[in-house]
């Protein structure tokens, strides 16, 4: 199983997002900086999260997106099945009727193993989780900034490059 980059950058936004939690809006323009994604790309991701109903937008000179629910409210599942759609490894553990042989296929039963397995982690995974991990892995002080608003004002003012 292969994820989209669709999925990966998505994923990858929105922890953005939960990493700024509680700090207002961040703009896409400091999203797209620091995980290297297209502008324009993620403006197209951050529709389809925004209709979801993930994350949600504020508009003006101080606007811009933020999660629209607790980091701990939301699953990496979630997000994947937002942005990926179904995956799975084989067409038969998701339709059973596509194939004659579904019952006494021993193979099938492996590749349902795999799905169950991912889809297992992926439910068991928060937003908040992979904060947290983030901040013991890096810590977020990291960056030299006390939070999001002090590093915004900067790079308006030109003292950051």
């Amino acid at each position: 199983m292969k994820l989209s980059t669709r999925t990966r950058y998505g994923i990858r936004a929105v922890l953005e997002l939960a990493e700024n939690y509680g700090n207002g809006p961040l703009r896409l323009k400091i999203i797209a900086q620091r995980q290297e994604i297209s502008l324009k790309y993620l403006e197209q991701l951050m529709t389809v999260l925004r209709s979801a109903g993930f994350v949600r937008s504020i508009r003006g000179s101080k606007g811009g997106y933020l999660l629209a629910k607790a980091p701990e409210k939301i699953t990496i599942s979630d997000v994947f099945h937002c942005l990926e759609g179904s995956v799975v490894t084989v067409e038969c553990v998701e339709n059973e009727s596509y194939c004659p042989r579904t019952n006494d296929c021993i193979a099938r039963q492996v590749w349902t193993e795999v799905h169950k397995a991912v889809m297992g982690v992926l439910q068991s995974i928060t937003l908040q989780n992979l904060v947290d991990r983030a901040k013991n892995n890096k810590g977020l002080s990291d960056i030299g900034f006390e939070n999001e608003k002090e590093q915004i004002n900067l790079q308006e003012n030109g003292k950051t490059n």
